[in-house]
């Protein structure tokens, strides 16, 4: 992370979204600093999608103030707008042009683009840059969808759930793209679906459930945070599995290994995980 000392690329207070009597957003505040990763959690419905719409100026608010690099998007100009770069989850460039060629299309809408084969390099396409956009794989797509999110060099990029459908090789690769852009000085806000990904890239993450921030830090700050109890699993001696968790694992180990005399058959201990704490805050950890 890059950040620079009290600048906000993101400066968020009070947002609101009204769909008829649905309340999509509902009163969030957010400060994304410069350089910085910052990952937004929730299930689907939870403010996300709409969040990002309104911070790119494609969706009006209802209420709240909205600051990103220093503007209000309801009123960006196109300058302004091409220091922002998007990535949607179903984005698809014209399938008959090749890579080379839809790369350095969209180079043109902006007044200082990357250099096109820089760009196809960065997300590693150098060898599908002379092939068409419809002979390319779901994960090819998806990197030359942030080639054109990125073409025109944008402070800020906004990735919405970027990985859907990846597989678990195509996500890792995908990961080394946005440390590279992280690296570079890009501001990046990710919205994302998979726990284990928002733990490797973000700086910071905040959790929206029903419109709501309901948590909001660090990712070993939010486990430590909302995932205070430990599970302690044993094996009884008659063949009975049992578990139980507890705040003081350590002290339920020492009175099943005095009650035990020794070894504990069956023995595991697990600290809550970030994806415990994101079910249990989103109240989904019946639902596991």
């Amino acid at each position: 992370m890059t950040t620079h000392a009290n600048e906000l690329a993101v400066d968020v207070r009070g947002l609101r979204k009204q769909y008829g009597d649905v309340t999509a957003v509902d009163g969030i505040d957010l400060g994304i600093g410069r350089g910085e990763v910052f990952g937004l959690l929730g299930p689907n419905g939870a403010g996300k999608s709409t969040t990002v719409e309104i911070l790119q100026g494609n969706r009006s608010r209802d209420g709240g103030e909205v600051r990103v690099l220093g503007a209000d998007p309801a009123k960006g100009t196109r300058a302004w707008r091409s220091r922002v770069g998007i990535v949607w989850q179903d984005e698809s460039a014209p399938a008959e042009l090749t890579v080379g060629e839809t790369v350095r299309h969209f180079a043109r809408y902006y007044p200082k683009p990357r250099d096109p084969q820089e760009v196809i390099g960065l997300v590693g396409l150098q060898a599908k840059a002379g092939s068409r956009i419809k002979a390319l794989s779901g994960g090819q797509r998806r990197r030359l969808d942030v080639a054109l999110g990125v073409i025109g060099g944008p402070e800020l990029l906004l990735l919405d759930e970027p990985t859907t459908g990846f597989d678990p090789a195509a996500r890792r690769q995908f990961w080394d793209l946005i440390r590279t852009l992280s690296d570079e000085g890009t501001t990046i806000l990710l919205t994302t679906h998979y726990l284990e990904e928002a733990e490797a890239l973000a700086d910071r993450l905040a959790v929206v459930t029903a419109g709501r921030i309901v948590a909001e830090g660090r990712p070993a700050a939010l486990r430590d945070r909302y995932g205070t109890e430990a599970t302690v699993e044993w094996t009884e001696p008659d063949g009975a599995p049992r578990t139980e968790r507890t705040a003081t694992p350590t002290r339920t180990v020492a009175e099943l290994a005095h009650r035990f005399d020794g070894e504990i058959p069956g023995l595991r201990v697990s600290r809550p995980t970030l994806e415990d704490v994101y079910l249990r805050l989103t109240g989904q950890e019946d639902a596991r």
